[in-house]
């Protein structure tokens, strides 16, 4: 649960089209190197993980949380480095556009989801201890921990729960998962369906011009 006690113990960017193919390629073309967090190399910094309850929450706060740690000043090293991993991974995580990936354990998006919002956590907590952030961070707090009660999600786990992640690991999408689930073959299908109106498009406008 996000609660102080829990702490003691324990931008939105556009999807723009050619953007999100160009990753989607890119990432697709490595699909056979994914590994998870817990199988990968551990040289980097240790982001400690979040609950599935957690992260249904933090997701709401997720802009505000990366808006106050990029303009804060009094960083360190480690900060900086876990706050870059954030943003990393949310773009690999495609901005968490793709449906599901937050609330649906068994989306292949799941798991790099929990990895941009974990450290999207770590970073939240580190500047409750930072003078000029302190206040903003913990009203961002309070808020969760609000939520949470709320919405009684604090029991609530899945597969990744447990599992911690590290700077030097990038969790990218099951590729090979996405035929089995619905919402996001359906959400890629009509990408690709719109990318190839697209290059009809300009193939038409190219072939105009040359006509002229």
């Amino acid at each position: 649960m996000l609660q102080r006690s829990h702490y003691r113990n324990c931008a939105k960017p556009g999807l723009a089209t050619l953007g999100l193919a160009a990753l989607l390629f890119s990432a697709a073309g490595n699909a056979s190197a994914h590994s998870s967090s817990s199988a990968g190399s551990h040289a980097g910094i240790p982001i400690p993980e979040i609950s599935h309850g957690e992260m249904a929450v933090i997701a709401g706060y997720r802009n505000r949380i990366i808006d106050l740690a990029s303009q804060a000043t009094d960083t360190n090293e480690p900060f900086r480095r876990v706050l870059n991993y954030a943003q990393i991974q949310y773009s690999y995580c495609f901005w968490g556009r793709m449906p599901g990936s937050v609330t649906d354990e068994r989306s292949p998006f799941n798991e790099c989801a929990h990895a941009y919002l974990a450290a999207a956590k770590a970073v939240l907590i580190a500047m409750r201890a930072m003078p000029q952030e302190a206040e903003a961070a913990s009203a961002i707090i309070a808020d969760a921990d609000a939520e949470m009660v709320r919405r009684g999600l604090s029991l609530i786990t899945c597969r990744y729960s447990g599992e911690a992640f590290n700077t030097a690991d990038i969790v990218r999408p099951r590729w090979s998962e996405i035929p089995m689930h619905a919402a996001s073959m359906a959400s890629l299908s009509a990408l690709v369906s719109i990318l190839f109106g697209v290059y009809l498009a300009a193939k038409r406008l190219l072939r105009g011009q040359s006509s002229v």
